[in-house]
């Protein structure tokens, strides 16, 4: 053990400001917002006015509310979405990224890149490709004959694939990057054993990869999770608040209506403890459903 793991001085003194901003930005605003869900608060930045009557009222119209019951079953269907394709795909990617040797290195550099745009910038972009009239999209469509005319990518029938395919676009990147570092922490002695007993192609993949990559996709499989219940920007630029009758909440862009354009700051806190509680929730099922094991 080395000098300064002896001395528990520069331990506290490295630890203390990481700890204070943690309680400052994290866990005071989060039971602050629990308190918050509990009392009368009718305008943002205003005070409350004392408890609800009854205190748990804000949780009680949670049951009630249809817009939320909406967002609800609209955020479940992207968990989903998330969990197959964004993750599938990112696993897929790396499957395929990992078995080549030239030019990996790019292929790693591309798939990322999205993670580093603006999200506004990406809902404008999308909102350009989905246009009615002149939009990417229906130009290609058109043009190739597979639709007779332009398709309103955000009327009711079509605005969930307008919504969840760039938000799975966005992301394949970060778990491909994550899906890929495990990959690369598998030995090759492993595979070069295998091939000797006649294990190759997808049967590499099946019988010693992914085993191998059990606590990594356990791992993206709760991110994803929890990624997926609090998504807001990119749905909110290129929807706002004028999703398609009232069909195209999630629970993240419900919560910021309700605080922020329609003043009730203690239902939208209320809505923001649900969310918490449904990620603590599903990423528990996730876990106990994928566990992670120990000798692998």
């Amino acid at each position: 053990m080395g000098p300064l793991y002896r001395r528990k001085g520069p331990l506290v003194a490295f630890l203390l400001p990481a700890f204070l901003f943690l309680i400052l930005f994290l866990y005071y605003p989060f039971f602050q917002n629990i308190i918050n869900s509990f009392s009368d608060i009718t305008g943002l930045g205003s005070a409350a006015k004392g408890l609800n009557t009854p205190f748990y009222a804000n949780y009680v119209t949670l049951f009630t509310d249809a817009k939320l019951h909406t967002a609800l079953g609209n955020t479940v269907l992207l968990t989903l979405c998330t969990v197959v394709f964004q993750v599938g795909i990112a696993l897929i990617l790396a499957l395929l990224v990992d078995s080549i040797r030239v030019g990996a290195q790019l292929f790693r550099t591309l798939y990322f890149f999205p993670i580093v745009i603006s999200a506004t910038a990406l809902g404008l972009m999308f909102n350009l490709i989905f246009l009615f009239n002149g939009g990417m999209l229906n130009q290609l469509l058109v043009n190739l004959g597979v639709a007779a005319e332009n398709i309103d990518w955000k009327d009711p029938e079509h605005f969930l694939f307008t919504m969840f395919a760039p938000v799975m676009w966005q992301y394949v990147g970060f778990y491909f990057v994550i899906l890929v570092t495990g990959l690369n922490n598998i030995p090759q002695d492993l595979y070069e054993a295998a091939a000797l007993d006649g294990c190759t192609g997808l049967k590499r993949v099946r019988y010693v990869t992914l085993p191998l990559l059990r606590n990594v996709l356990c791992t993206c499989l709760v991110l994803a999770i929890t990624g997926a219940l609090k998504v807001f920007d990119l749905p909110w630029v290129m929807f706002g608040a004028g999703m398609p009758q009232d069909q195209g909440w999630l629970t993240g862009t419900y919560m910021y209506d309700q605080t922020f354009n329609r003043g009730n700051v203690d239902y939208g806190s209320t809505i923001a403890i649900m969310i918490v509680v449904l990620g603590v929730l599903f990423s528990n099922i996730a876990n106990r459903v994928f566990k992670p094991r120990n000798d692998i």
